[in-house]
C-alpha cells in the first residue's frame, strides 16, 4: 500500500479573449488569445519531468486548449482525460459579458468587490461562489480524492473562481476569508493532502 498520497497539481487557464477585454466571462465558452496560447505551452514547459496519470479538465474551451498548451509544452502524447462540468467556471449570469471596469463604476467599490470576491453575494441568474463550492467539492471528494490517496499524481485544469473554491476547500478557509484568495491566469499549484482533501503541503508558481 502507497503510504504517500500522489501530487495533486491544480492550474488555472491562461488569458481568453474576454480576460483581455477586461470582461466577465463566466460560462460563456471563449477561446484562449494567441498570447493565451503560447503562456499554455510555457505553462507545460515548466511541468516537463513531471508524472501525471491522468486529468481532470473544466469542459469550456479556454481551458481544453490550456491543456493542449500544456501537453504540447510538456511533450505528452497520450494521457487520460476526464471532462468535468463541475469544474467549469462560476456562472455571472447577467453580468457575464459586462465590462469589469464599467461594472465597478455603477455598482461602486463596495458591491462590485463583494461580486467578485465574496462567499454568498448573489448574482442575478448567475452562481454564488458558494454554489460553485457545492457543485464541485463532492466530484472532488468522489472522483479525485481517492486516487490522490492511493498515490496517483493528477492534473486539474480549471478556471479562477472554481479552484478559489476549492482552495477553499483544501485549505480549510473560512467564509469571511476567501475574499483575500487569488488564482491569477496561467497559476500552477502543487499540493499534497490527507485522506480528506485536505493540505497538507503546498507549492505555487505563477507563469509569466
Amino acid at each position: 500500500m502507497n503510504n504517500k498520497s500522489g501530487r495533486f497539481i491544480v492550474t488555472r487557464h491562461h488569458e481568453s479573449v474576454w480576460n483581455k477585454t477586461g470582461r466577465w466571462t463566466g460560462i460563456k465558452d471563449v477561446g484562449l488569445t494567441e498570447y493565451g496560447k503560447e503562456m499554455a505551452v510555457k505553462m507545460g514547459k515548466f511541468l516537463k519531468g513531471q508524472s501525471i496519470d491522468r486529468v481532470v479538465c473544466s469542459d469550456l474551451i479556454r481551458t481544453h486548449e490550456t491543456l493542449n498548451g500544456i501537453l504540447k509544452g510538456m511533450e505528452v502524447l497520450e494521457i487520460p482525460i476526464q471532462m468535468s462540468s463541475e469544474f467549469k467556471e462560476r456562472d455571472y449570469g447577467d453580468y457575464t459579458g459586462k465590462n469589469k471596469a464599467e461594472m465597478e463604476k455603477i455598482f461602486g467599490k463596495e458591491k462590485y468587490n463583494c461580486v467578485r470576491r465574496e462567499w454568498d453575494c448573489e448574482i442575478p441568474n448567475g452562481e454564488t461562489l458558494k454554489m460553485v463550492f457545492n457543485r464541485m467539492v463532492p466530484y472532488y471528494q468522489k472522483n479525485i480524492i481517492p486516487d490522490l490517496v492511493s498515490g496517483q499524481n493528477i492534473l486539474l485544469v480549471s478556471h479562477g473562481n472554481t479552484i478559489r473554491a476549492l482552495i477553499k476547500y483544501i485549505e480549510n478557509i473560512p467564509d469571511t476569508q476567501i475574499r483575500f484568495v487569488e488564482m491569477p491566469l496561467g497559476t500552477i499549484i502543487f499540493y499534497e493532502v490527507d485522506e480528506k482533501g485536505l493540505m497538507l503541503s503546498k507549492e505555487l508558481f505563477e507563469i509569466e
